[in-house]
């Protein structure tokens, strides 16, 4: 069948379809056909788009569609349809047409960047039909799409069985093994992949802080910093964010021939998955500062009326210098590490506190083994945490496995003096600092929390607990604050 030939006597050859064809949809669609068994159906609510794809790739098993009769028409059964449009009202219009043609057993796969509460509210409407819904993680980027991405669907044990070969078919290959996994119910999928994008903007920007940190503090230029993160990236460090990091920082303006990024406007944009995380984790009661710190940093770039007008605030009353650039760039690397190892720590925090919130069966070690690769976060560092897991899948803070403990040993040092050299120098170091500060915090004998405990009685009879003794109490707070009386609030 040639792509134009779509008839009524060609129905229902495709075992895969996809709906929506801008780039991550028809990159998509392109992996899953050029796999040996696939056809893809395909479908987009302008034809227009759909004939580029025809034209651009006719070497392609596409079965094109007018419409979502046709589109149905094409699937072999059970229909399994993946949606690659913009997350919000055009996912819920999709949803609504495809269940209008679809039957009972049908999979409908949503394949955007969905809010995962909107997916456990999408998969409950759709039960009810009898069709599938699955909520699918995709992380990549466009090439990922195409060559091969990092895939986290949530859903149903009985949608698993056929989508699973299907998924494993054009995703990232890591060790000989694909980077996929059932995630687990309903919005399992979508929940997993917004940690995932959490912990990639931390990532970020740690990686932007370590660059900050050396170009200020040694007067390194950007192409000097490349070789260092090339260097990096030969080590324990090695990862998809660093290598491309000395890949950006060795790029030259073609119409300057300044650094590229001395000409890139320092305002970082975000898609709104890396507030998500933090809403969420508050909610859930997860302290994922990195992560919160990261998405500060970006709205802090984005507010360029503010940066100017604050422009000419004192700073440090001397200048700082390095004495050795070297040991310098060292620590630097150091605490680069430790900061990595606090973000994914707080991240599998959020994904254990979300499965049990969810009621969801969340393999932390298989999380981690589909993001060795096709991911954004991809890296050799993920092969520690499989481990760490696999030994202990009880592990109750992935700090605390041997080789993480270890690790941070040997660089706390390291990760202090930066911080103390970023604050004397009057470098921003959010993420980096936070990092500290939560380690700091949770290795701590006693906290601050115990005097606002008490100021919350005080105001608010808040109550609080004792350390000597059971129960709940609350001090009856005297008008000359001398009398004191403590009485069980039970």
């Amino acid at each position: 069948m040639t792509q134009q030939e779509t008839t009524d006597d060609t129905r229902a050859v495709a075992n895969i379809g996809v709906v929506g064809m801008a780039v991550m949809g028809s990159n998509l669609a392109r992996n899953l056909a050029s796999r040996e068994g696939n056809t893809v159906a395909i479908f987009n609510r302008s034809y227009e788009k759909t004939q580029t794809v025809l034209d651009e790739h006719p070497e392609a098993e596409f079965a094109p569609a007018h419409g979502y009769e046709e589109f149905a028409a094409s699937l072999t059964k059970p229909r399994t349809a993946i949606i690659m449009v913009q997350a919000g009202r055009g996912t819920d219009a999709v949803i609504d047409e495809l269940t209008r043609v679809f039957e009972p057993g049908d999979i409908i796969v949503d394949g955007g960047n969905a809010l995962f509460t909107d997916t456990i509210r999408r998969e409950k409407a759709v039960r009810e039909t009898g069709i599938n819904f699955v909520g699918a993680g995709i992380s990549g980027g466009e090439e990922g799409a195409l060559k091969g991405p990092s895939i986290m669907p949530g859903g149903s044990a009985e949608a698993w069985e056929t989508l699973g070969p299907i998924l494993k078919s054009i995703a990232a290959v890591a060790e000989g093994e694909p980077c996929v996994t059932h995630v687990g119910t309903d919005g399992a999928g979508h929940f997993v992949k917004m940690i995932h994008n959490g912990i990639e903007y931390v990532d970020m920007q740690l990686i932007g802080e370590a660059y900050d940190l050396i170009r200020r503090g040694t007067g390194k230029t950007p192409a000097e910093i490349a070789d260092i993160f090339a260097e990096w990236n030969r080590g324990e460090l090695e990862s998809y964010l660093i290598e491309i990091t000395a890949e950006v920082l060795r790029q030259s303006d073609s119409a300057s021939g300044r650094p590229l990024v001395d000409v890139i406007l320092d305002a970082a944009g975000a898609k709104g998955t890396g507030a998500w995380t933090v809403q969420t984790a508050l909610d859930l009661g997860i302290p994922v500062s990195g992560i919160a710190e990261a998405v500060f940093a970006r709205s802090l770039s984005s507010k360029p009326a503010q940066r100017a007008g604050a422009s000419d605030l004192p700073g440090p009353s001397e200048q700082v210098s390095v004495d050795d650039q070297d040991a310098f760039v060292e620590d630097v690397r150091r605490a680069l590490y430790a900061s990595k190892i606090i973000a994914y720590s707080q991240g599998f925090d959020a994904i254990v506190a979300g499965a049990e919130q969810y009621g969801w069966d969340i393999k932390k070690g298989d999380i981690a083994k589909i993001w060795r690769g096709g991911c954004i976060i991809r890296a050799q560092f993920l092969n520690r945490i499989t481990d760490a897991y696999a030994e202990d899948p009880g592990l109750v803070a992935l700090i605390l496995a041997p080789y993480f403990r270890e690790a941070i040993e040997g660089a706390q040092d390291a990760w202090r003096r930066v911080i103390v050299h970023a604050v004397e120098a009057g470098i921003p170091t959010p993420a980096f600092s936070s990092s500290l500060a939560y380690y700091d915090g949770l290795r701590a004998d006693r906290l601050p929390a115990a005097l606002i405990q008490g100021q919350r009685d005080y105001f608010g009879a808040h109550t609080y607990k004792r350390i000597d003794k059971p129960g709940t109490f609350h001090t009856l707070w005297s008008g000359d604050r001398t009398e004191i009386e403590a009485t069980d609030a039970h």
